[in-house]
């Protein structure tokens, strides 16, 4: 494993020399990630099936051996998760078996398999006391089940979702209860509501693009547009055009102001403890910042509570490209949630300070003038989708006028045969 600085006015020549250098793996390295909390804690796990933990706050440039190696897998580990203050660890491992482990003690506090479910990825979903894994069922379809992190031994929740071979890689974010689940080989991003109370994943909707991607990158939730209600960034890799594209995940306001509703306090990029006071057993839950413009203050909280289900974020738009937007109206409807989801359908029940519109509400008198060609792109596609979206109400308007002839028509006929 080798570990890069990368300078903070980025790269102005090429570095070939790492800061770090991890000499411990006997075979190939598959997997590492950093400890969510904790500074300069690293985990690695090769095809040696062994998973080992670095303290990299050492001076040295190479370390040859780790704070501590678990040796608990028999197979190759394909997914590593943490939890949100970092204190457990999911796995999922090649022998079909998802373990929920104690890192600085190195045992297994839950393991279980499911011989109907070939998991592939495992991830927490923050403090909710469960876990999400993606697989394939025995008959090789893509799958994903939902599990108690205290009970393995049988899914809460197992759904089929296509018969493609790629894999399905979760994401999920703990500020919107929003789970997102990317299909490797094919352009779909389907999306989910978790809720803490059964049905436990709402089907939201899916995107879908006719370019399949091979990977996906996320932007961290600091660098969202706050300013146009973006709530999630992907970058979808593309090797057929060698492209990498950004896909945004869009809750339709009509006011240009900071929207508190959707942007809750959400990690900051600084860490909450250090790497010997993690090792020593202290947890702590990530610092907290605001997105709000203007905003820098750290909130150091000592445990990281799920905030409650998010209602207002579930309708959502895509933004294609360089700022492109496509609206969901026309996309699939969801399965099953219309009970939970009947805020969506009438926009005039709801109070009228919290009124959720179904259209990007653009209205250029509201929007300063474009002063790059980007935003001058981004202007030119809001202006297109309310085009759009306005031709739609007049349809619906003219079927509306169309049945309501038809129905004084019928009236008139019935009362002249009466």
């Amino acid at each position: 494993v080798k570990i890069w600085d990368i300078p903070n006015q980025l790269l102005k020549r090429n570095i070939t020399t790492p800061k770090k250098e991890l000499l411990g793996h006997a075979r190939r390295v598959g997997l590492i990630e950093w400890h969510p909390t904790a500074d300069n804690i690293l985990f690695s796990s090769g095809y040696d099936y062994k998973i080992m933990i670095w303290n990299l706050d050492v001076k040295d440039a190479v370390l040859s051996k780790p704070v501590k190696i678990l040796d608990a897998h028999k197979d190759v580990v394909l997914s590593m998760s943490f939890n949100t203050d970092g204190s457990l660890l999911a796995t999922a491992c090649r022998d079909r078996k998802i373990r929920v482990i104690d890192p600085r003690a190195g045992t297994v506090l839950q393991e279980g398999s499911y011989k109907s479910h070939r998991v592939n990825k495992v991830l927490f979903l923050g403090n909710m006391k469960k876990l999400f894994s993606t697989g394939t069922s025995w008959w090789n379809n893509r799958q994903i089940a939902l599990w108690d992190q205290n009970d393995l031994s049988v899914p809460l929740l197992e759904e089929d979702l296509d018969g493609s071979s790629g894999l399905l890689f979760p994401v999920y974010d703990s500020d919107t209860h929003m789970l997102y689940v990317v299909g490797k080989g094919d352009g779909n991003i389907r999306y989910y509501e978790i809720s803490p109370e059964k049905p436990y994943l709402n089907y939201l909707m899916e995107y879908r693009s006719p370019l399949p991607q091979k990977g996906i990158g996320m932007m961290p939730k600091r660098g969202l547009d706050v300013a146009a209600c973006e709530i999630f960034r992907f970058y979808k890799l593309i090797p057929t055009k060698s492209l990498i594209e950004p896909i945004s995940m869009i809750v339709p306001r009509r006011s240009e102001s900071y929207q508190e509703d959707i942007y809750p306090l959400t990690a900051a990029a600084q860490p909450a403890l250090t790497a010997q006071e993690w090792l020593n057993g202290i947890n702590k839950g990530p610092l907290l910042v605001s997105l709000r413009p203007g905003s820098e203050a750290v909130n150091p909280l000592p445990q990281f509570l799920e905030p409650e289900p998010l209602k207002k974020a579930t309708d959502l738009s895509q933004q294609q490209g360089a700022g492109g937007r496509v609206s969901l109206e026309d996309k699939q409807k969801p399965r099953g949630v219309e009970d939970s989801r009947k805020w969506l359908k009438v926009e005039e029940k709801l109070p009228k300070n919290e009124q959720m519109c179904l259209s990007n509400g653009f209205d250029i008198f509201e929007c300063p003038p474009p002063k790059t060609e980007n935003e001058l792109l981004q202007m030119y596609y809001r202006q297109q989708e309310e085009i759009r979206r306005l031709r739609e109400l007049v349809i619906q308007r003219d079927v509306q006028i169309k049945q309501l002839e038809l129905e004084l028509r019928n009236l008139c006929t019935d009362k002249g045969n009466y």
